[in-house]
């Protein structure tokens, strides 16, 4: 299922590609102020090519200057360059507040989709059980005799059925929109070349009355070794998700908890999984963690650069400082989470994600820094966040 430590991962992502489209709006702006100010190649009259050149470079650097302080100087600059630059900085914000609100959604988007694609593996199960239904037809119209394995036992599989036919599946499906479309196309493809010539299958199908652990055992296969193993399907999951390869465990887990719950004899019908145990918590986690880092920013860049006093802040990798200042804010407002937990789920982070260094400079960075402030009194925690913050 869903961890905190991928939720981490998906919201460090997300401020990565603020960070990138930053850079992007910030280019942006320059290019801006370099139109305003290039030459008029329709206009009657003769342009001063260098006169628009100075202004644009005076533009570009009283620009940059509100962009580093949040202000720029206005003396002796005249009002077509003054107009310029605002229009610039205008311009600036509303692109990056675009970005940010865009890269939140995609964020959320992005970890929604895991639980679309959840409820799409094991709407599976129901092409599969149609495209049964649809072969018997057909050989029921041909009036032929039943030749090879009898694939109408698959139909009354209990654990398939019981799926098919629970109330939550069939609502999630219908809400979400859960559909394969013209995809359906590589299943029934599966179905044909890989699942009707698969041993442990046709073994089943021979079985004269399958118990429920038997009808559970073969649903099981069907998911392990060929829905997530078969490499055209794979490959279709990639083009649906092009995070798929992290988010593959996650699906996996779902299914195979799902499969298991839907095996077990129970007199109250079972409810689909969440992408989480606490999804509502995880979720406010998830987008409290994303906001309150950009929105401290700064505050965070300036801690990392007193940290860091014989190392350029500048020379440290964006990503290391993204993982320091996710770091640092949860330490800071999430008061449940200990210390501990957090340095270390940042380094095992930085290991999967950063430079082969990234290890010991974040583990050594936020050690001393959740020394320094917790001393201060700028780390409070609270209940189970107390745990191992001796």
């Amino acid at each position: 299922m869903l961890n905190r430590r991928t939720l981490r991962i998906k919201a460090m992502q997300a401020i990565y590609a603020y960070k990138q489209a930053e850079g992007s709006d910030y280019q942006l702006a320059l290019d801006q102020i370099a139109d305003d100010f290039a030459p008029d190649l329709n206009s009657m009259e003769v342009q001063d090519r260098k006169l628009l050149e100075g202004r644009k470079q005076i533009a570009q650097l009283l620009f940059k200057e509100w962009h580093e302080t949040g202000q720029f100087e206005t003396e002796e600059t005249d009002k077509e360059t003054i107009d310029a630059v605002n229009r610039a900085t205008v311009a600036y914000k509303n692109l990056t507040k675009k970005d940010y609100k865009h890269y939140s959604n995609q964020m959320m988007s992005a970890v929604e989709r895991i639980y679309d694609h959840y409820l799409g593996t094991l709407q599976i199960l129901e092409l599969i059980n149609e495209l049964v239904k649809d072969e018997e037809e057909k050989k029921e119209k041909r009036y032929t005799a039943a030749t090879g394995p009898d694939v109408k036992r698959f139909l009354n599989n209990r654990v398939v059925q019981r799926i098919l036919g629970n109330t939550s599946y069939q609502q999630h499906i219908i809400r979400r929109n859960i559909s394969w479309g013209s995809d359906i196309s590589e299943i029934r493809l599966v179905y044909k070349n890989i699942l009707k010539q698969d041993e442990v299958f046709l073994n089943y199908l021979a079985l004269p009355e399958p118990t429920l652990e038997e009808d559970l055992e073969v649903v099981k296969h069907i998911f392990k070794n060929i829905i997530f193993k078969e490499k055209n399907l794979q490959s279709l999951f990639e083009e649906q998700d092009l995070n798929w390869v992290e988010n593959k465990s996650i699906v996996k887990s779902l299914v195979n908890k799902t499969v298991k719950m839907f095996g077990e004899e129970t007199e109250e019908e079972p409810v689909l999984l969440d992408l989480s145990a606490n999804w509502e918590d995880d979720k406010a986690f998830f987008e409290e963690l994303y906001h309150q880092t950009l929105q401290e920013d700064e505050k965070y860049e300036a801690m990392i650069a007193a940290s860091v006093k014989n190392w350029d802040v500048e020379r440290v990798a964006l990503l290391d400082k993204i993982i320091l200042k996710m770091a640092l804010c949860e330490m800071h407002i999430f008061r449940s989470i200990p210390v501990k937990v957090t340095i270390n789920e940042y380094i095992e982070i930085s290991k999967l994600y950063s430079t082969p260094k990234s290890k010991q400079f974040v583990n050594g960075v936020l050690d001393k820094m959740a020394q320094e402030l917790t001393t201060k009194g700028d780390i409070r925690k609270s209940g189970r966040g107390l745990i191992d913050n001796k």
